[in-house]
């Protein structure tokens, strides 16, 4: 559906994206975390004008911005904290990750190249996306006590997958796994360290894994400490 097609999606793309400049540093996104200076740096632009091509790109509707949600910390106000841009659907976040760094070959119906590079990033793309809908499993999770802001926190150092507060101020982290190995005890002193280290206190623990947990980490389990595995995403289908 989207290779045999290439030439007339490419077109469609094509009238999003605009300049080849832009086209490189999209391709940069769509393999990284969307930190924008990274990705810069990956498509080696200079990013004297990253605010500008930033908001550029976000015109598109191709990328959202996308903040820390560092700001509820008590964190120095002047620490620098690269802004993400995130992809709005992940059609267009496959295509710049997958077809059009190597369209020529795609376009000549050549996939050896597409076949090795989605092979090996393939785990990497469904995390993100896992991740995204996490958020959309936690707000249905917390609906007695509503989630007021909910998104990703990161800084130089530290980063949480979800970072969210409650409309009675309670506040969230947690982290989301999207492996075949069940999650151990560990994980838990994992995020107490780094909420420690970040100076945060915590009033909830989220666990979010594909594969769920050991049994030791079941135990913990409590109203403090939420974990959530695939099974638990059924409850977005009441949504649709």
């Amino acid at each position: 559906h989207i290779l045999q097609n290439y030439n007339f999606l490419h077109k469609q793309v094509v009238q999003l994206s605009g300049s080849t400049e832009l086209n490189a540093l999209l391709s940069a996104l769509a393999l990284g975390d969307g930190r924008i200076h990274a990705a810069f740096k990956r498509a080696r632009i200079s990013d004297e004008n990253a605010g500008q091509t930033a908001k550029e790109l976000v015109q598109t509707h191709i990328v959202r911005l996308e903040k820390s949600k560092k700001q509820f910390t008590s964190w120095i106000e002047d620490e620098r904290v690269s802004d993400k841009l995130l992809f709005t659907t992940p059609f267009l976040r496959f295509w710049f990750a997958f077809v059009a760094p190597i369209f020529k070959g795609i376009k000549e119906g050549n996939y050896d190249e597409f076949n090795q590079r989605y092979a090996n990033k393939i785990s990497e793309f469904r995390e993100s996306i896992f991740k995204e809908l996490s958020f959309g499993l936690i707000e249905k999770s917390f609906e007695d006590d509503a989630i007021t802001e909910i998104g990703a926190y990161w800084d130089r150092d530290i980063e949480f997958d979800i970072f969210a507060k409650t409309s009675s101020k309670k506040i969230i982290v947690g982290r989301c796994r999207y492996t075949n190995a069940k999650l151990k005890k560990n994980e838990i002193t994992k995020l107490q360290e780094l909420a420690s280290k970040a100076k945060i206190r915590p009033d909830i623990l989220v666990l979010v894994a594909k594969n769920g947990f050991s049994n030791e980490l079941k135990a913990f389990k409590s109203e403090n400490i939420k974990l959530f595995t695939l099974k638990n995403f059924r409850n977005l289908l009441n949504f649709l």
